[in-house]
């Protein structure tokens, strides 16, 4: 196992692309079972306005040989704070990194995001369908209601 941050003081890096994924070996590659990360509070600009936009995302997957890890995946979300792009390129774009960095058996991403200018726009994307006989729980995060 290599990685380039765990273990080790790391920079925050100045855009996404810069952003390195580090991954570790699947201690079970023999079965199929769901890894999740969530990021309740992922932030990005709007590339017209650059003011902030927020979204809680979920991301599920089923490793093959890789997993990733977590440090330089927090690093590569953070990498977004003062990164524009809108909410479906940012969304798709998270969930294409991990897929050439770790080669998932599937992979499935859900950006929910919070209003921007009064409409809430989710986004989700997945590499397939899942695979057979695996426990696929809801992602758990409810539709935008505002105050109602």
């Amino acid at each position: 196992m290599t990685t380039s941050v765990l273990g080790r003081p790391a920079e925050i890096p100045l855009d996404p692309s810069s952003a390195v994924l580090d991954r570790v070996p699947n201690p079970h590659p023999d079965i199929d079972y769901l890894i999740r990360f969530t990021v309740p509070e992922f932030t990005a600009l709007c590339p017209i306005t650059g003011q902030p936009d927020f979204a809680h995302l979920v991301i599920d997957y089923v490793a093959d040989q890789w997993m990733i890890e977590s440090k330089s995946l927090k690093l590569f979300m953070f990498s977004y704070r003062n990164h524009g792009a809108f909410h479906e390129a940012t969304t798709v774009e998270i969930g294409k990194r991990l897929v050439e960095a770790l080669a998932p058996r599937w992979l499935r991403i859900g950006g929910y995001w919070y209003p921007r200018g009064g409409i809430p726009i989710d986004v989700f994307w997945q590499t397939g369908a899942a695979p057979a006989n695996l426990w696929l729980p809801e992602q758990g995060v409810p539709g935008y209601r505002g105050r109602g």
